[in-house]
């Protein structure tokens, strides 16, 4: 029998969701105020008005404190579903009232994209948008990376404060405090905030010949969109624009730091003398070695590049941007659609993968993918073996850890969720007669929230297929446990007793 949540359940909850919303309408004030600098009148309104939302909504809902503020598992996961729905709503306000999107539905998109670092987007004519509203929508990369609940975390810690933590599929605790582990994460992205920003303007100053406004400008949004791994570009070519090489390294570097888990950032700090050793770090540079290998080979044998130089300047570049989960591109999409046979099965594999648990990245993770193959070797080798012989299989993950079988079923049974979520996707886009490879990679994309697109997301697509990425986005950044505590709330409230 189903229970019925206590009005005090939805009273706690709609607290602590109000706490959300209240700290997003303080980081709303950062894209005001560039707007306010830019002397860009009309989006400074669209912000003050989203701003008003934000705060309006978010204090009315923390007016009365909880008698109990100690939230359990189910109050957190149904905190973090409602705050990954409600903010992109409030936070598409902007974008809908910018004149560059053609139906209600495109700038919620957008706004979902950016929020879970996926960097799909149905904006039109992006080149000459404001760079107010730019601003905004690489902020939502920088807030989704870094988990909005992470920020709340760092303010407002209290009782039951782990189950905000882990609905936003976070499961490393670098200090015995949650407020402390934020506050370590938000330290992390600062430091390297400062080293993105300063290393990105300078190479737009000093080498693309950039003034300072603008060096400053597309430092900071590239930082947001590489280091969270998003996807967003201020320029519909995306990394394209800039022609260069020094450019697209820098770049690179962020990506890879973004698609870290904070706990490796933490042992590399320390000086991260066992590093090596550890299964996620082995099982990605394996992955992003044997998904390059395939690109490449495919790209080769197909003849696609005429120079060696080219060939692998474009397939390196571009299989880190799928397996970090960032979504930037070199190359428009009908030269990336192109890609066929071994080369798109490389990218494909790379997104669905993906980067670090407990990162900004997107996808099945590394960990899981590693703590696969160990499962699989243990099986082998339990066959191989006389019968009655116990194996015991330790893996290292900043320290040895045992690989038991209630491990075992919850990484499967996430796994293939993932799977899951990128037939789905692709199913929906044979629906609408799309080709089976561009289907597959563009589902694989929204639901390992990368970015990369082989023209499918467009404008003009059905509003059922937008629905489904959207979907496929929240689900897929949330790494499905708190969406279905969402929904088994809701259905207990509707018919629980």
């Amino acid at each position: 029998m189903l229970i019925r949540p206590t009005r005090e359940d939805l009273h706690l909850i709609g607290h602590n969701l109000g706490r959300v919303l209240v700290v997003v309408a303080v980081a709303s004030l950062l894209p005001l105020g560039w707007a306010l600098i830019a002397r860009e009148t009309a989006p400074a309104a669209s912000f003050l008005l989203m701003i008003g939302v934000f705060g309006s909504l978010g204090y009315g809902m923390m007016q009365r404190p909880p008698e109990n503020s100690r939230l359990e598992w189910s109050h957190g996961m149904v905190i973090v579903g409602l705050t990954w729905l409600i903010v992109p709503a409030i936070g598409a306000i902007p974008l809908e009232l910018s004149g560059h999107y053609g139906s209600l539905i495109d700038p919620y998109f957008d706004a979902m994209s950016g929020l879970t670092t996926t960097g799909l987007t149905l904006i039109q004519d992006l080149d000459h948008l404001a760079t107010s509203l730019n601003f905004w929508r690489h902020l939502l990369h920088f807030m989704g990376g870094q988990g909005i609940v992470i920020a709340v975390l760092s303010v407002f810690a209290g009782g039951g404060a782990m189950t905000l933590y882990y609905g936003e599929a976070r499961d490393e605790r670098i200090f015995p405090s949650v407020r402390s582990t934020a506050r370590f994460i938000w330290l992390v992205s600062i430091v390297h905030a400062a080293f993105g920003i300063l290393a990105l303007g300078a190479v737009g100053y000093f080498v693309l010949g950039f003034r300072p406004f603008r060096a400053i400008f597309h430092g900071v949004t590239i930082f947001m969109a590489a280091f969270d791994t998003g996807g967003f570009a201020p320029q519909s070519s995306s990394l394209g624009y800039y022609h260069s090489g020094v450019f697209e390294a820098v770049t690179a570097v962020l990506m890879v730091a973004g698609a870290l888990s904070f706990g490796l950032h933490f042992a590399l700090w320390r000086g991260g003398r066992r590093v090596i050793r550890n299964l996620e770090v082995r099982t990605l540079f394996a992955t992003f070695l044997g998904t390059l290998l395939l690109t490449l080979g495919g790209l080769a044998g197909a003849g696609v590049y005429g120079s060696l130089f080219g060939l692998s300047r474009q397939g390196i570049f571009q299989i880190l941007s799928a397996h970090t989960g960032t979504g930037f591109a070199t190359i428009p999409s009908p030269e990336l659609a192109s890609w066929t046979g071994l080369a798109f099965g490389g990218v494909a594999i790379a997104m669905a993968l993906g980067g670090m648990g407990s990162s900004t990245s997107g996808g099945v993770k590394s960990l899981r993918v590693g703590l696969t193959i160990k499962a699989l070797s243990s099986q082998v080798r339990q066959v191989l073996l006389p019968e009655g012989a116990v194996i015991s299989t330790r893996y290292w993950h900043h320290g040895w850890k045992q690989l038991n079988p209630g491990l075992i079923e919850a990484v499967m049974g996430v796994s293939l969720l993932y799977v899951a979520l990128y037939l789905l996707g692709a199913g929906m886009g044979l629906l609408y007669h799309l080709p089976l490879q561009a289907a597959l990679f563009e589902s694989v994309s929204a639901g390992a929230n990368v970015g990369l697109s082989v023209g499918v997301t467009d404008p003009s697509m059905p509003v059922l297929l937008k629905l489904t990425y959207i979907l496929q986005m929240w689900a897929g950044r949330l790494e499905f446990v708190a969406i279905f505590a969402l929904i088994g709330f809701v259905i207990s409230l509707v018919r629980g007793k």
